[in-house]
């Protein structure tokens, strides 16, 4: 099928990379003419495993292409995938602006046959409608008449259209595997003929000829309204953040009575009922989705007259869990001005270079303001260059000079390479061996038998 991408971030672009992998004709559209050259030279402007590869390999079959021409990607695709960020503003709610001026360039654009166009972006609950008439309006602003030339005659023409909301449920630093590994496809809108076009688009993935058990049963396809599946994409992240906000609450409890969350964790996780996924405690969540999905929720809901509680204490709980590590500092080291502290890991989460609501941002920011001298050292962050928003860290590029000199040191990212760490020779590196656990990643035993204190998060 003839595909176009508008927006080439995490969703837009391994959208793109993976629909021509599995056989369509795609183009991706951005504004930023310098990202644009960048991906046409075959290099992805994200990290992001295995991504690379299959543009690549795409580009030399000829499948996908990359341009600024939002005219050439409208009238290449009969499936227009909008995937444009929406930043939350400082209220909460979503800036849509991009969407908007997506949706009017995609109907200044529209001419010929049936488009689908799929809301890809993250949006209000309600967008859909909303989309669908600034489309329209794209159409009516290309199609006016000038001064004198009399009206129109006959009928309206019939929109060439349907929206569709398609929300997405990939995690970052797992998103190629998820777009072919997905636990269900979710399709919003009233058109059999607009839904018929997006099953035959994701007929492979549904059929697992790309997953890794090409054995599994079909991917389940629930096709619902357009507002439900907008709600789908938030009520599927608050749970989430949900999940880890209480076992973060449950961990601060188990330090206080001296029982261990690891163990708490393990022992609810095995109720069939609850699950062991995202009862990891640590220093709390952050990115690019949760903490927009979370507030954009609760901002929902205050329009409607309704007040989110549990959602509000869930963000609550959260951006207290985030200073859990400094606490612990303090505890430990008494008085942090003069001291040095190490971050170990910096984005959000790990197999990601993505900062945005790091955890890591905000320790940095108040162990400055605190006096301590502050060194990190990530996987990505350190080897990449990027330096935005590092402003009052010392970045190294080597775990031996984070360790060098410093008080202590906190991990914030569960690298995997963490694990496999001298830590014997780290600790003989540093004026004090502390480690804050802020995972609950490493082993209590390795570390203390290197020769470190060990703090872990209820445990």
């Amino acid at each position: 099928m003839r595909v176009c991408v508008i927006g080439t971030g995490y969703v837009g672009l391994v959208t793109g990379v993976c629909l021509s992998h599995i056989g369509h004709e795609v183009i991706c559209i951005d504004n930023n003419a310098e990202k644009v050259k960048l991906m046409k030279s075959g290099q992805s402007p994200i990290f992001e495993p295995g991504l690379s590869e299959l543009m690549q390999s795409s580009m030399e079959a000829g499948r996908l292409t990359f341009t600024t021409d939002l005219g050439a990607g409208v009238s290449h695709g009969d499936i227009l995938f909008i995937a444009v960020g929406t930043p939350p503003l400082p209220t909460g709610e979503s800036d849509t602006r991009y969407v908007e001026a997506v949706a009017r360039g995609i109907g200044e654009h529209l001419n010929g046959g049936y488009k689908v166009i799929v809301n890809k972006s993250t949006v209000p609950i309600g967008s859909g409608d909303w989309v669908r008439m600034i489309v329209m309006d794209g159409m009516a602003e290309r199609q006016q008449i000038p001064v004198g030339a009399g009206a129109p005659v006959g009928k309206p023409e019939t929109p060439p259209f349907d929206v569709v909301s398609n929300p997405e449920f990939l995690r970052e630093g797992s998103a190629v595997y998820d777009t072919f590994n997905p636990d269900r496809i979710v399709l919003g809108g009233s058109n059999p003929k607009a839904i018929a076009m997006m099953k035959e688009l994701y007929e492979p993935i549904v059929e697992r000829k790309f997953a890794e058990d090409q054995s599994a049963p079909q991917v389940p396809i629930l096709v619902t309204d357009l507002s439900s599946a907008e709600m789908v994409k938030y009520a599927s992240n608050a749970f989430l953040a949900t999940k880890i906000s209480f076992i973060n609450e449950v961990a601060n409890i188990c330090d206080r009575v001296g029982a261990d969350v690891v163990q708490v964790a393990q022992g609810i996780g095995l109720d069939s009922r609850i699950g062991s996924k995202f009862l990891q405690a640590g220093i709390g969540w952050g990115g690019s989705c949760f903490p927009k999905d979370v507030s954009a929720l609760v901002h929902t809901a205050d329009d409607y007259g309704y007040e989110a509680q549990l959602l509000k204490a869930t963000i609550d709980v959260n951006t207290r869990q985030r200073l859990l590590s400094l606490e612990k500092l303090q505890q430990m080291l008494k008085i942090l001005k003069g001291k040095t502290v190490g971050l170990l890991g910096l984005t959000f989460k790990p197999d990601t270079d993505d900062m945005r609501d790091a955890p890591s941002l905000i320790l940095i920011e108040h162990l400055n303001r605190l006096g301590a001298k502050v060194k990190a050292y990530d996987p990505i962050v350190s080897q990449s260059g990027m330096r935005d928003g590092m402003t009052g860290v010392i970045v190294e590029t080597d775990v031996e000079r984070l360790a060098d000199g410093c008080d202590a040191l906190v991990l914030v990212t569960d690298w995997e390479q963490f694990k496999d760490l001298d830590y014997t020779k780290m600790a003989g590196l540093m004026h004090t061996p502390n480690m804050i656990d802020g995972r609950n990643y490493l082993d209590r035993n390795v570390l203390e038998a290197a020769g470190f204190t060990y703090i872990g998060v209820g445990h």
